[in-house]
């Protein structure tokens, strides 16, 4: 069976070691073709753009999939700690893990993992302390296990649940409503969908965006082109749905809607790009013609309505504040204007919520979260006291009610619910997980070192207490997408700094951190200063004595994926191994598939002389640079991934097999039946976070040993 691929926050390592020692590598041989491409007068190679092919319906890239599985296979079966890594990620993984509650109309919906299932289970509750029922349970979907709930919503009097259905990992859902009291479904199914839905305040319907079917054979590789909002209700086909919102003469404009809390309107968010940016259009759902009117124009600002009273409408927006600001407009105004409510931070303001009559804002101070009361009007009312130095998220639910529940993680600390009163400012334990560790035995610390211009990165190092270095190092980056990387939890880390590893993540500029002006310093014409950032924190690593070069691994999933592609051309030198994960690796392509098309907010436009000759600069696939030694490179990918084509892989790994970069082993990992991430079974993660930290062990001299 195929092992699915490592999840973005997965760590994993790899060295060099005595070159007697490595056993000998025959690649499978990969046709090279004379496709030559001239851009702006230059001459772009491209000799394994037939790798593009849809792996599921050409018969010669399946082939060469399974002749390059063949070969990891092989390799991966000499690593001598594959299986005790493998049997301690089952005892660290079997522990009880639950999602957030949801309430609606008294029940509470959560998902619940008793350890090892593939799949969480869906529960309900009548009441909070009510007897839990199952709902949903996925690990019957199939029998590999990677059919998964993609996500659900109930209606407002919990009688109704949309949920959604995720194969094999593709961003594509298939959309079904079940009738709560008697588990069946109601008969309702919708298709060509990307995500969820929000249900009329009557349970009648919902609104969902749904996307054109694409062209035969084009499931996993068109464009996604000319969303539209549709509103659903229950009981006819999704052939009589009612149009609500579309952009013909802008087919790339994305669009989603949401129904404000009290039920009166529908907001619908435009975007184009993966930047905060969106304009606003309102729909007033007591009007017999919901007919839109634009309230924000122009993709100039973030605008998140959460929540509102009446005509005021409550807004979080980056408009005149880069870290965010709260403001209200009264959209009975012919004009509304923005009324400054909450002043922007020096921290960043991440999300916004009301319950029980009061604003809770999320903030990121310094890469940790900070969340603090304001009453409506925007008077400071404290904070919400945290049990440590981590990462709290939730605080959903009904503005009316006071009670809400958040989840709060750390680096050696699992997600444990909190329920928190919001009148009496008390969170309490809702559910704890039970751990095959102590994670006492862990110290975290963050550390701020001098990028190759002077700006200050901050990383957080993580590892057991009383450790020495140089040791085993996990470098773990994104740096980019306004994303930001906040303490969180993996069994598969313990795993590693239990063999004595060290987790090192540093925060990158082009991810959010520090907002707005922190992601631009990042992207575009800026997007070696991430690539500078990394390489200083493998510096960094080496100059302190925590790690080195021998034993410093590079790792990241997706834009990672790109960063560790393009790191490892420019100084492969700082490092005894490389993971790049489902990478976007041809910069000038990337545009071509599936949601590629969003990503140049960060990468520019291939098409443009000056991005285009920005990316091809640091493009993977066209940099490899034959003639230096590279580390050992495991990279992996799907075969369903939609989001980034596994062409980008399959072309980077024929490039790095076929150059001439040293003897270490370059390889690559294809899962079948498994996407970008999401939706991935239990058992698969397990299976291929053994054979990476396998593989970690090997390169940077681990002596991995049975823990008691």
């Amino acid at each position: 069976m195929r092992r699915a691929f490592l999840v973005a926050l997965l760590a994993a390592t790899s060295p060099a070691i005595a070159q007697d020692a490595m056993p000998k590598l025959t690649y499978p041989q990969t046709e090279r073709g004379t496709t030559v491409d001239e851009q702006f007068g230059i001459k772009v190679a491209d000799p394994y753009r037939w790798l593009e092919a849809d792996v599921r319906s050409d018969e010669k890239v399946r082939a060469w999939v399974s002749a390059q599985n063949a070969v990891t296979d092989a390799y991966l079966a000499t690593l001598p700690g594959r299986q005790i890594f493998k049997d301690r990620m089952k005892a660290l993984y079997n522990y009880e893990r639950f999602g957030l509650p949801s309430k609606k109309g008294g029940k509470y919906f959560y998902s619940r993992n008793t350890g090892l299932q593939n799949q969480s289970v869906l529960y309900v509750r009548d009441g909070l302390n009510g007897e839990p029922r199952v709902l949903i349970d996925p690990n019957a979907w199939a029998k590999d296990g990677a059919t998964a709930l993609g996500g659900y919503t109930a209606s407002h009097d919990g009688t109704k649940l949309l949920y959604s259905i995720q194969d094999g990992g593709t961003d594509w859902r298939t959309l079904k409503v079940m009738d709560v009291a008697t588990g069946q479904d109601t008969g309702d199914q919708l298709e060509w969908v990307r995500g969820l839905g929000d249900w009329m305040k009557d349970g009648s319907g919902f609104f969902y965006t749904r996307y054109p079917e694409p062209p035969a054979g084009q499931k996993y590789q068109a464009l996604t082109l000319n969303s539209k909002v549709y509103f659903h209700k229950l009981g006819t086909p999704q052939s009589a749905d009612r149009l609500v919102y579309e952009t013909p003469d802008m087919p790339k404009r994305g669009h989603y809607a949401g129904v404000s809390d009290d039920g009166r309107y529908l907001i619908i968010y435009t975007s184009e790009g993966t930047d905060n940016r969106n304009e606003v259009s309102i729909v007033d759902l007591q009007s017999a013609d919901w007919k839109p009117r634009k309230l924000i124009d122009g993709l100039n600002n973030e605008w998140s309505a959460f929540g509102n009273v009446g005509t005021k409408f409550y807004f979080k927006t980056n408009k005149d504040a880069p870290r965010g600001r709260v403001v209200t407009m009264d959209i009975a105004a012919a004009n509304p204007q923005p009324v400054e409510v909450i002043a922007q931070d020096k921290a960043v303001l991440d999300g916004v919520s009301i319950i029980g009559g009061m604003m809770l804002a999320d903030y990121m101070a310094d890469v940790k979260s900070d969340i603090r009361r304001y009453a409506m009007d925007g008077k400071p009312a404290g904070k919400v006291t945290l049990p440590g130095i981590g990462s709290a998220g939730g605080f959903g639910g009904d503005p009316e009610d006071s009670e809400t529940f958040f989840a709060f993680t750390s680096f050696a600390t699992p997600s444990t619910i909190y329920r928190y009163d919001v009148k009496t400012n008390q969170a309490t334990v809702w559910a704890a997980p039970k751990v095959a560790f102590d994670p006492a035995n862990y110290e975290v610390k963050q550390v701020f070192y001098p990028s190759k211009d002077g700006t200050k990165i901050p990383m957080f190092i993580v590892h057991k207490k009383g450790l020495k270095g140089p040791a085993p190092t996990i470098l773990y980056g994104y740096g980019g997408f306004n994303v930001s990387l906040l303490p969180s939890f993996s069994a598969t880390r313990i795993a590693w700094m239990e063999q004595g590893g060290v987790i090192a993540q540093p925060n990158l500029r082009g991810g959010g951190e520090y907002g707005k002006a922190w992601h631009d310093a990042g992207r575009l014409a800026n997007k070696q200063n991430v690539f500078d950032d990394m390489i200083a924190a493998a510096e960094y690593l080496d100059k302190t004595g925590i790690s080195s070069p021998q034993k410093t691994v590079i790792q990241g999933g997706s834009n990672g994926g790109l960063l560790v592609g393009a790191v490892i051309n420019q100084r492969p030198d700082l490092f005894a191994a490389a993971l790049p994960a489902v990478g976007v690796m041809d910069m000038t392509r990337f545009d071509r598939w599936t949601a590629g098309r969003y990503w140049v907010d960060d990468y520019g436009y291939p098409s443009k002389e000056a991005d285009f000759k920005t990316l091809y600069k640091y493009s993977p696939y066209h940099n490899v640079q034959s003639g230096k030694t590279y580390p050992a490179i495991l990279a992996t990918t799907a075969d369903t991934d939609d989001r980034v084509v596994p062409g980008h892989t399959f072309k980077y790994t024929a490039a790095i097999q076929n150059a001439d970069i040293g003897p270490k082993p370059h390889l690559v990992r294809i899962e079948t039946r498994a996407g970008h991430g999401s939706g991935k079974p239990t058992d698969k993660i397990i299976e291929e976070a053994a054979d990476l930290w396998a593989f970690s062990a090997k390169w940077t001299g681990m002596d991995v040993k049975p823990v008691k």
